[in-house]
């Protein structure tokens, strides 16, 4: 079972038309994005819930930590909402989405 430590597991998801690949997240991402979520939830205004969008998918799409906030902000909201709850729901952290 040691050999799998560390092993990515991913798929191919749907993203404004065309495939994006996103991966399970480890228990070491997962708690990242539990302190993400925490910290969103004590932040004012929108800028929060982007930063939150933009935190997520940069840990779970591959090639996505290479996107400048400036190149996210080109993307239609919703788009990044739908990625980031494919994102949780395959990795299992659907309440994660809902704030709960």
């Amino acid at each position: 079972m040691k050999h799998l430590v560390g092993k990515k597991i991913s798929k191919k998801v749907d993203f404004m038309g065309d495939k994006v690949e996103v991966h399970r997240l480890s228990v070491k991402e997962v708690q990242e994005v539990q302190a993400i979520v925490k910290k969103s939830q004590s932040a004012k205004g929108d800028n929060a819930q982007i930063g939150l969008l933009r935190d997520v998918i940069r840990i779970a799409v591959a090639g996505a930590d290479e996107i400048s906030d400036d190149d996210f902000d080109g993307f239609p909201i919703a788009e990044l909402t739908e990625l980031v709850d494919k994102i949780l729901g395959y990795s299992g952290l659907q309440d994660a989405a809902a704030g709960n």
